[in-house]
């Protein structure tokens, strides 16, 4: 499954620059606790994990849990310390796992 993501990130920075990411990913974040109409619980398909890497390092990582909002926005900091890649992962429920890289130049 492809998730629909936002991220919101500078693509150029001063070395040591602290800057701000900001990411929003569509999804639904079923609960498994609600019913549809016909009194049936709908399944639970929720987003479990975020992960950001910085040219392969972790630097920033979530545990989303059920009462999670639908289409969680995730927003942090981190320090620009050289040319690289920062790559974005959403793992979740029923082996739903998304990846996307955004390349960063650090002068």
């Amino acid at each position: 499954m492809t998730l629909r993501t936002i991220i919101a990130m500078p693509r150029s920075a001063r070395r040591g620059e602290v800057i701000e990411i900001r990411t929003t990913v569509a999804h639904v974040m079923e609960s498994g606790h609600r019913v549809d109409a016909n009194g049936r619980t709908l399944p639970r398909s929720i987003l479990r994990r975020f992960e950001c890497r910085y040219d392969g390092e972790l630097v920033f990582a979530a545990d989303l849990h059920p009462a999670i909002a639908a289409n969680p926005f995730i927003g942090f900091h981190t320090v620009a310390v050289s040319s690289g890649s920062l790559s974005f992962s959403w793992r979740g429920d029923d082996g739903v796992s998304h990846t996307e890289t955004v390349a960063l130049t650090v002068t």
